[in-house]
């Protein structure tokens, strides 16, 4: 069984109180995100409005927690990485001398041994800006991925809540639009 079909059967299952609930939860799961959770809603029987609303809340939620938790894990490596380095033990290159592979990565050089999602969003990312990557982020990476390294990126983390927002209502949208009218040409 899936975990979108996991999903649809709890929402079959559970009070009519508690599916929007159920809807949220499935938001917050990454590859399900604000789409699918509005989908397994309103597929589910649940109003398209509350069940957008659910979705929405599901995967922004989501979504702030993770960009919380990642800024502030930014925060701690570089603050850690400059206090070693302002004292080099070897007499190596140091991250203030602007040299060295520590000092390429902070200053975005490309990583060879990064992986090809990183790859395909760091590509993305140099070309469309913080704005593109969060509205076409859902087409490349889920919503959750995006918004990490954007915080692990250094972008300030009410720049990222602000545009990851916009995505995940616009998104969450037109997928309910789309169903919805799906649902009511058929039915």
């Amino acid at each position: 069984m899936t975990p979108v079909e996991w999903f649809q059967s709890v929402v079959a299952q559970v009070p009519e109180l508690v599916q929007p609930l159920i809807v949220a939860l499935a938001g917050a799961v990454p590859f399900i995100e604000g789409e699918g959770a509005v989908a397994i809603g309103i597929i589910g029987g649940i109003n398209p409005i509350v069940a957008a609303g659910a979705a929405m809340a599901g995967n922004f939620l989501c979504v702030a927690v993770l960009v919380l938790l990642s800024s502030r894990a930014r925060t701690a490596v570089v603050s850690r990485t400059r206090q070693r380095s302002a004292v080099p033990a070897t007499g190596g290159p140091s991250m203030e001398s602007g040299e060295g592979p520590a000092a390429d990565r902070l200053a975005g050089a490309p990583d060879a041994a990064a992986s090809p999602r990183s790859q395909k969003f760091q590509r993305a990312f140099e070309r469309y800006g913080v704005p593109g990557v969060s509205l076409l982020g859902p087409l490349l990476l889920p919503t959750q991925f995006t918004a990490t390294m954007l915080a692990a990126a250094g972008i300030g983390r009410a720049r990222i809540l602000v545009w990851q927002a916009v995505a995940i209502i616009g998104w969450t949208t037109l997928v309910a639009l789309l169903i919805s009218g799906v649902l009511n040409a058929v039915g």
